[in-house]
């Protein structure tokens, strides 16, 4: 996979409100095929980054390139090559959901009919009905169905499923969203931005982590889950003032003793060890851990 043609790449972002400094010096660069997580709390910054790399705001400093391109100078070529779903979506309330997917098909060069019926009757959206009428869920599927049936390069969706129901948010994370980036692996881009982080467990490539509107952590996910470990520790007896220089974090529960690694576990190991340890189990984090450690990140960090 090249690595010379990033799908976005963001160097020194910066985006102000007044005196609130949303953004700060954001750095991040997404390849081509990759599925990639941006993650952060609320008020993180993670909209104010997707609206400028979608020139919806024009940063105050740093420079925002998709596809290569400068967004506010290639706007129209940026544009037709990938879709956006924002957290909360609105269509012309006049409209049928035939008639909301007929006006979103008219502004492509692409648009894939199968894949449109498919989605519609697996959603159980009804043809005729009035986009007024819709719940939120049923508006987020609308959208949704809008934004895949394009196949653009680039899918940007931003909380895309707040509104669904569990059973049918995983069933479009895992089958729609899943289906789309297979369906040209090496060329189709996802960046979502969620905080429902462990259902994109199997999907997301890469991510990044913000605070504050500074980027606190940026790995692989294989990577992630070899530097991040859990170990869990029971002691013949509680151990009294238990100490692990290095460790990320330690929780301690009578004889049953919690401890994160950030790229030490080995050396964590060794001491437990020379411990009077009954049991040891060592576990990869999942993305959904990861992220609530990185708050201990951003606090080691200020």
């Amino acid at each position: 996979m090249s690595t010379e043609n990033p799908v976005i790449e963001l160097k020194g972002l910066t985006r102000r409100y007044g005196k609130l400094e949303a953004v700060h010096g954001l750095n991040l660069t997404v390849q081509p095929g990759r599925c990639y997580g941006f993650f952060g709390r609320n008020g993180a910054g993670k909209t104010t980054t997707i609206k400028c790399l979608l020139n919806l705001l024009q940063p105050n400093s740093g420079t925002v390139n998709v596809f290569g391109l400068n967004p506010q100078k290639h706007e129209v070529e940026v544009k037709s090559r990938l879709t956006y779903v924002p957290d909360t979506v609105a269509f012309y309330p006049w409209m049928t959901v035939a008639q909301t997917l007929e006006f979103l098909a008219s502004f492509r060069s692409h648009w894939n009919r199968e894949l449109e019926q498919d989605l519609v009757n697996r959603f159980q959206l009804d043809h005729t009905q009035k986009s007024s009428d819709l719940s939120k869920g049923q508006k987020t599927q609308l959208a949704l169905i809008g934004a895949v049936c394009p196949e653009p390069d680039l899918l940007v969706l931003d909380e895309p499923t707040s509104g669904l129901d569990p059973i049918v948010r995983r069933e479009f994370i895992q089958t729609v969203i899943g289906a789309y980036h297979a369906g040209d692996p090496e060329h189709r881009t996802v960046f979502v931005s969620t905080h429902l982080i462990s259902e994109f467990e199997g999907l997301i490539d890469e991510f990044t982590i913000i605070n504050g509107g500074r980027e606190i952590l940026t790995l692989p996910t294989e990577a992630a889950r070899e530097r991040f470990q859990k170990v869990r520790v029971r002691f013949a007896e509680p151990p009294v003032g238990l100490e692990l220089p290095g460790a990320l974090s330690v929780r301690q529960a009578g004889r049953e003793v919690e401890v994160l690694a950030n790229g030490n576990t080995r050396a964590l190991l060794d001491q437990l060890k020379t411990m009077r340890v009954e049991d040891l189990v060592c576990d990869s984090l999942t993305l959904e851990e990861i992220f609530v450690a990185s708050d201990k990140l951003a606090k080691a960090s200020t």
